[in-house]
């Protein structure tokens, strides 16, 4: 669903927090990249190699279909054994999904999801000590917020019954019919990160005081991170429309991918306190005080949502534009233009995710009212990528 831009509500605010929004009716991109920091000088004798570019063009074969008959699945998580969670948009559940047969077991429900119009159960995360704690965190839409929450997963207990109640983390982040964000991941410093959408309230991405259309970062239970732009704040970036994806590189870069409005969709590197300028801008403006994204698409191509770093590349799943974007890297630029793999194969594809080495997990996204469903769907496939 596309719609037409509202005008900015107030002043934009300082550049403080960057990232891209996204319209959760899958369309388009957002603002500008600014000029890299300059790292401390070095000498050649101390300084690292540069990693070599991935090849201009790559491929992306399907070994394996994992899983069929999955319900508007949202977010995809792997368990330590290989096994997968997946989150249901619209019925609010989680199920397991066992790796080698396909099997799949509703381990429990989320209380208090809300679904309706693009909202609903979103992404899901594993606490980075899942080995001890067996936290799963999930995003997901109440009848009056998007909230973060962690619930203890107990595999002994009876299938639909393994989910505990829920613990908040986060609760206040602003909902809407559309752009409700809703991936969530733990990064390489092990803290939680989250996208935003801003509600189809276009203000709202440049008011650093809501948490609506900015990338978060927070300690796993919830609170400000020392070196967040703002000592007492969450907000990591701002000026998206509504983030769907969010990734690192093997130099611990963070990378997300987001909606534009009738132009542009967009990927964008992600540095804290940068604003990536949404409203003002969509797509490569080259504005001062804005962030340009790395690479952008037309939105017809694209809408993306999940994305995956794996071979040197970043892997972009797109719905509307129903195929896996490739985007060779070469450190923080593009290596070469985004190559489109999968094309209308598959209908529209929700969620990337690495599963190590050159393989990466894809899931559809057809039955999520927006599709048009075939026998099957929807799935999860195993890729092998180069």
């Amino acid at each position: 669903m596309r719609r037409s831009a509202v005008t900015a509500v107030g002043a934009a605010v300082a550049l403080l927090v960057l990232t891209g929004c996204s319209s959760g009716g899958d369309t388009g991109a957002v603002p500008g990249r600014s000029a890299p920091t300059t790292p401390a000088a070095a000498t050649s004798r101390d300084a690292p190699p540069s990693p070599s570019a991935p090849p201009a063009k790559g491929s992306a074969k399907v070994v394996s279909t994992v899983a069929e008959g999955l319900a508007s699945p949202w977010g995809l998580a792997a368990l330590p054994d290989g096994d997968l969670l997946v989150s249901s948009r619209d019925e609010g559940t989680i199920t397991r999904v066992d790796a080698e047969s396909g099997k799949k077991t509703v381990i429990g429900d989320v209380p208090g999801v809300s679904p309706a119009g693009e909202g609903g159960l979103l992404g899901i995360a594993l606490s980075p000590s899942y080995a001890s704690d067996h936290q799963v965190y999930a995003y997901f839409t109440t009848e009056g917020d998007n909230r973060i929450a962690r619930m203890f997963y107990d595999e002994k207990k009876p299938a639909g019954q393994q989910l505990g109640s829920p613990d908040t983390v986060l609760r206040g982040i602003p909902k809407g019919s559309i752009h409700n964000g809703g991936r969530i991941a733990f990064g390489p410093d092990k803290m939680l990160y989250a996208g935003t959408g801003e509600t189809g309230e276009t203000g709202l991405a440049q008011d650093r005081k809501s948490l609506a259309g900015k990338i978060l970062r927070m300690t796993p239970d919830g609170q400000p991170v020392h070196g967040n732009p703002e000592a007492d704040s969450v907000v990591y970036s701002l000026g998206h429309r509504n983030v769907q994806g969010l990734a690192w590189d093997s130099e611990k870069r963070l990378w997300a991918s987001e909606f534009g409005q009738n132009t542009w969709d967009e990927l964008n590197l992600i540095e804290p306190g940068r604003n990536y300028g949404w409203p003002d801008v969509e797509g490569k403006a080259g504005e001062r005080g804005f962030v340009d994204p790395v690479a952008q698409w037309k939105t017809d191509e694209a809408s993306p949502s999940g994305i995956a770093y794996a071979e040197g590349s970043i892997w972009m799943a797109a719905l509307r534009g129903e195929r896996l974007w490739r985007i060779p890297l070469a450190g923080r630029e593009s290596a070469a233009a985004p190559q489109a793999l999968l094309t209308s194969e598959y209908g529209r594809l929700r969620t990337v995710l690495s599963a190590g080495g050159d393989k990466v997990w894809l899931m559809t996204s057809n039955t999520d009212g927006r599709g048009t469903p075939k026998p099957g769907d929807d799935r999860i496939l195993l890729l092998e990528v180069a």
